[in-house]
């Protein structure tokens, strides 16, 4: 950016927004919104008449005049996003797009980012539900990979998580006389929650599942639901192969498609991004190419290296079930080793509220190591502790390694000297975990 003559302010002051001039509008995040709502920047831009609005409003103008395409859910929207970009870019559809997670520089332009800015009709975003984020997009399509109770300082549990979604569907806008789509991902439970509330919505529905497709047809006021099933016929270190049904005409060969992700989950993925670009008129041979050509998004089981014969692996996982999935597909990935599950968590609320949950994921590795808990936008670090979830994996495994050594750092010198070759370190987690890995790594090639 500096580079680009942008000028950066490394720092909150209030005469960035005080002015002369004042900015048209401060785009801002609601976790310091909610955190910090007397912030001395914001306090200047209420004092200068600044409207105050999401940073995603911003992207959603942008997105103004194109076909919105949005990706939500609890788990997955990254990965999915992302692998839709990569998709439409190698089918020459040229997508603009805004995600969570880095893709790769072939997408952006020669640096990793979040962001792309192509020419062409569609707009990929990330929707996130947290505290009503993804409420500026009117997507025209919206994919729906998993349905599960997360920020419970947000929401009181499941059901209100279902109910916010269903609320923000309601909102879809199609583009000029088609209706909205769905892609819904059924084989989730709480997705199929979800698409059982919609049935008086006037949007079309793409139901997708890996497995068999549902008993019952699923439909909407706007008519009978489509179904695309997949079945994962192989699944081994180099990757996964899916078979797709549904996704062509009535009496068309199911489409085979070898990934190179690991994990079920990845496969669900495919199939809901599969859908999509269905969706948008994309060629089945190209559809093929860009789930088969996809090699993943920054921090999703990210390989980062090997050193004295222990594979290190990153990832974004901060919740039970991403750290369930992540933990069997890094066995598929590994097969054979001994699988050490390390996890930063990501806020004390969190925690608190999952903690057996957390406990029992933790459990289906090999061994494990809790750091530090990264705080983010919690005040109250009271109601939990790594070491009491550490405790929990204990009393479900008093048979492995477990520990508790504190900081990113400490966690990655204790892992150095309890790792052998052999082993399978995966790191999960929001705040710095990534630097354990990294670490760790460091200390295993110094030896």
């Amino acid at each position: 950016l500096e580079a680009a003559g942008i000028p950066l302010q490394w720092g909150h002051d209030p005469a960035h927004v005080a002015g002369p001039p004042p900015p048209d509008r401060l785009a801002v995040t609601k976790a310091l919104t909610a955190v910090s709502p007397d912030h001395p920047e914001l306090v200047a831009a209420r004092q200068a008449g600044v409207p105050l609005e999401p940073w995603q409003q911003v992207v959603a103008d942008a997105a103004v005049g194109r076909t919105l395409v949005a990706v939500a859910g609890t788990h997955g929207k990254s990965t999915s996003a992302g692998w839709l970009v990569h998709l439409l870019e190698r089918a020459g559809a040229d997508p603009s797009a805004f995600v969570g997670a880095l893709l790769p520089p072939a997408l952006t332009g020669g640096l990793p980012a979040t962001a792309r800015r192509g020419s062409g009709d569609s707009f990929v975003v990330e929707a996130d539900e947290y505290a009503g984020n993804f409420d500026p997009y009117r997507p025209a399509i919206a994919l729906m990979t998993t349905v599960d109770w997360d920020h419970p300082d947000v929401f009181a549990d499941r059901d209100a998580v279902v109910a916010a979604f269903e609320r923000w569907i309601r909102r879809a806008r199609g583009v000029g006389e088609r209706r909205p789509t769905l892609v819904a991902n059924v084989g989730d439970a709480g997705v199929a929650e979800l698409v059982a509330r919609l049935r008086d919505w006037d949007g079309d529905l793409v139901a997708v599942a890996i497995g068999k497709p549902p008993a019952q047809p699923l439909r909407t006021r706007a008519g009978p639901g489509r179904a695309i099933s997949g079945r994962v016929t192989a699944a081994d270190p180099a990757g996964t192969t899916i078979e797709i049904h549904g996704l062509a005409r009535a009496g068309d060969a199911p489409l085979t498609v070898r990934l190179s992700t690991a994990g079920r989950h990845n496969a669900a993925n495919a199939l809901g991004v599969a859908a999509v670009a269905g969706a948008l008129g994309i060629p089945r041979t190209a559809i093929v190419d860009g789930l088969a050509s996809f090699e993943g998004v920054g921090r999703r089981l990210e390989r980062k290296g090997e050193a004295r014969g222990v594979a290190v692996y990153d990832d974004y996982g901060h919740h039970p079930t991403a750290i369930r999935e992540t933990i069997a597909a890094i066995r598929q990935r590994e097969p054979g080793r001994r699988v050490w599950a390390v996890y930063e968590p990501l806020t004390y609320h969190r925690t608190a509220a999952l903690l057996d949950d957390f406990a029992d994921a933790l459990a289906t590795a090999d061994a494990v190591a809790v750091a530090d808990i990264w705080a983010g936008r919690d005040t109250d670090t009271t109601v939990a502790s790594p070491a009491r979830l550490a405790d929990a994996v204990v009393a479900r495994r008093p048979d492995v390694p477990i520990g508790s050594p504190g900081s990113v750092d400490a966690t990655a010198e204790w892992l150095a000297g309890q790792v052998r070759t052999g082993d399978a370190v995966l790191v999960m987690g929001g705040g710095r975990s990534y630097r354990i890995g990294e670490r760790l790594l460091e200390l295993l090639e110094a030896r």
